[in-house]
């Protein structure tokens, strides 16, 4: 994973979960990668990774069983998007239309591209 200067690596390693979660490489009840293992394999300090899980617990996206390990919560899926989903309407996509405004790129153009994206990283 490649971090990125403008956001807090804790949330990036949160977002990375959560997109795992998502794309269902991590599913729902089952015990997701320790503490110390994402550690390792992302190159960070252990209470990085502490601190995401533990933001996540407090979203209700995971749940600690202790002496076991975190685990997906049931009902992740549709605490991630909502969550997800505010952040991306509040930051994200007014930067987004003004760069559509200032391009000059319509809907049609937009709804192309997009299908394009998703037949190209999306579909086998």
């Amino acid at each position: 994973m490649e971090f990125r200067d403008n956001k807090a690596i804790y949330l990036q390693i949160a977002d990375y979960a959560c997109e795992h979660i998502l794309l269902g490489n991590w599913k729902i009840e089952e015990k997701i990668p320790s503490v110390r293992e994402l550690a390792v394999s992302l190159e960070v300090n252990p209470n990085t990774v502490m601190r995401s899980y533990e933001l996540l617990q407090n979203r209700n996206i995971l749940s600690n069983k202790r002496g076991i390990g975190f685990f997906i919560a049931p009902d992740s899926i549709a605490q991630i998007k909502s969550y997800r989903k505010s952040q991306f309407v509040e930051e994200d996509l007014p930067v987004f239309f003004r760069n559509l405004y200032l391009l000059d790129i319509g809907f049609p153009e937009l709804e192309s591209l997009y299908g394009q994206f998703i037949k190209d990283h999306f579909t086998s």
